[in-house]
């Protein structure tokens, strides 16, 4: 990369290129990308997992992306944390945003962006689409859920400009989203359209305060959500997509400068509904600076030419192109992507703050007097793990399992693994296993969303022959399926480090410290202060 050029430098289909990001598959740089980036000189790369195998290979990928580019590029990733990380090894995982939502501590949730930021910009990735400022209050949410740091405002709001100050000290461009909230839906934006139906009153004083907390700090960039407000927006055209919204919005009224980022327009949304290439040209014209085409080379090339098409016939003026393209280019000039320095890294310091925040979030909902388990006798641990992936379920091979940390913390243990959606014949491995058990230890995922697991619940929970000790190891929510079960504990996720958290609390080793961010059934959130 040669990185002396000014802005002024570059040409319209230069400028047009610097408002797009894209992704690719594999390891390595494929053809495709290397020719966006060179024939399109566009603005930058988003990671997957499917990109990434450890920090020393993401490294050289970076390495390799910015010197195919005569500019530097945004290298951007969904490392929100928690159940939602791309890269695991080489790397810090830190607690995802509800874990800290129910730890509560600000100056935890700052270092946890400082130090994984700092590991992040070391590897080359210099933009974090995280903290998600959405404000998570509906129990049937399919895509937000544990990704927020709970159901109060003023909580999300705090912690996520801890996260965004965090990131900043870090070297890390952070992305707020999903603007102007997500949490209140029903509908995966991923699969379908939702809407989010309430009044301009209730979405000032819930949905859009934090944003306006992190507007207010100065945050860099702000990801916009595939969701429809009436409130905001009267012709049903989705916050991505709106002038209202995006312009008259977040810029005029709320005074957001920073750049404005659209959620991936290859989500079904929007490719299912006006399509990516319209989509993108849309999105311009409302407002966007940057363009998320995450996967198909065909897409990316087709969204690329019908904005430069639009240019040329009058519909786009070469003014917000200009205007959204030098927005990119001072926020790569503020990130110090045209430097080569970077803050340094500190893994003894990112795994305290991991093992503290773990330690901080594991939540007793119900049936703390029935802790710590009994030592006595075979403890059954059923452990659900997921299997087949969608978008906000990754597929990933875990050893350090629930089972595996009681077992080092000296219980008898029996681990039975099962499926989020159990097949016929390991739900009755479930039955035999906990027969003669003095205890059974469920770790279940999503199970709301899981006939199967809600059976294998109910029947143990109604089991009188052992004592059943329940603990969510996703959504908070899963306690709907079976309130009547006499010990519920919450982990939001089953990263190891929790997993080590976890066996804690429940051996009695760690003292309860968490406070319930989320209302679950009759058991109403916790204030912070209390």
């Amino acid at each position: 990369m040669t990185n002396n050029r000014s802005f002024e430098q570059l040409d319209l289909k230069e400028k047009i290129g610097q408002l797009f990001m894209c992704g690719f598959n594999g390891f390595e740089p494929t053809e495709e990308i290397i020719g966006l980036i060179k024939e399109y000189g566009i603005g930058g790369i988003i990671y997957f997992r499917r990109n990434l195998r450890d920090a020393a290979q993401v490294a050289e990928l970076s390495a390799k992306l910015q010197d195919a580019s005569s500019d530097p590029l945004f290298i951007a990733i969904d490392q929100e944390g928690g159940m939602v990380v791309r890269l695991e090894e080489g790397v810090t995982v830190m607690p995802g945003a509800m874990a800290q939502g129910a730890a509560a501590n600000a100056e935890l949730t700052y270092e946890a962006a400082r130090w994984s930021g700092s590991e992040m910009r070391e590897i080359g990735i210099n933009m974090n689409f995280a903290p998600c400022l959405d404000v998570n209050n509906n129990p049937h949410n399919p895509v937000i859920g544990v990704r927020s740091y709970g159901e109060d405002p003023k909580r999300v709001g705090e912690l996520g400009l801890a996260a965004i100050l965090g990131y900043g000290e870090g070297g890390i461009s952070a992305v707020a989203k999903h603007f102007p909230g997500h949490g209140d839906t029903a509908v995966d934006s991923h699969h379908a359209l939702p809407v989010v139906p309430h009044d301009i009153k209730r979405l000032n004083e819930v949905e859009l305060l934090p944003f306006r907390q992190a507007i207010e700090r100065r945050v860099d960039a702000i990801m916009t959500a595939h969701v429809v407000f009436p409130a905001f927006e009267p012709d049903d055209i989705p916050a991505t997509l709106s002038e209202r919204i995006i312009n008259g919005l977040l810029r005029n009224e709320l005074g957001f400068e920073g750049v404005i980022v659209t959620d991936c327009l290859e989500m079904n949304a929007i490719a299912e509904t006006i399509g990516v290439a319209r989509g993108a040209v849309e999105a311009i014209k409302a407002g966007a600076d940057l363009i998320l085409v995450s996967h198909r080379s065909d897409r990316q090339k087709a969204a690329l030419e019908a904005v430069l098409e639009a240019v040329m016939t009058g519909e786009i003026a070469e003014s917000r192109i200009e205007e959204a393209a030098r927005r990119n280019w001072e926020l790569k000039l503020a990130r110090g992507l045209f430097q080569s320095g970077i803050p340094s890294t500190n893994r003894d310091k990112a795994e305290e703050v991991q093992r503290k925040l773990s330690e901080a979030s594991v939540t007793v909902v119900k049936g703390e007097a029935n802790l710590p388990l009994p030592r006595a006798g075979k403890t059954v641990v059923v452990w659900t793990e997921a299997r087949v992936g969608t978008e906000v379920i990754e597929v990933i091979k875990q050893e350090w399992t629930l089972g595996a940390a009681l077992a080092q913390a000296g219980y008898d243990i029996k681990e039975v693994r099962i499926g989020i959606q159990p097949k016929s014949d390991e739900i009755a491995a479930v039955r035999a296993a906990t027969v003669g058990c003095k205890t059974v230890v469920f770790a279940s995922y999503d199970a709301g969303f899981s006939a199967g697991q809600t059976e294998l619940i109910r029947e143990l929970t109604a089991n009188e022959s052992f004592a059943f000790v329940w603990v969510a190891t996703r959504t908070p929510y899963d306690l709907l399926v079976a309130p009547e079960a006499p010990t519920y504990l919450c982990a939001y996720e089953n990263k190891p480090a929790m997993m080590t958290a976890l066996a804690g609390v429940l051996s009695g080793r760690l003292p309860v410290k968490a406070k319930q961010p989320v209302t679950i059934g009759n058991y109403p959130r916790v204030a912070a202060e209390e």
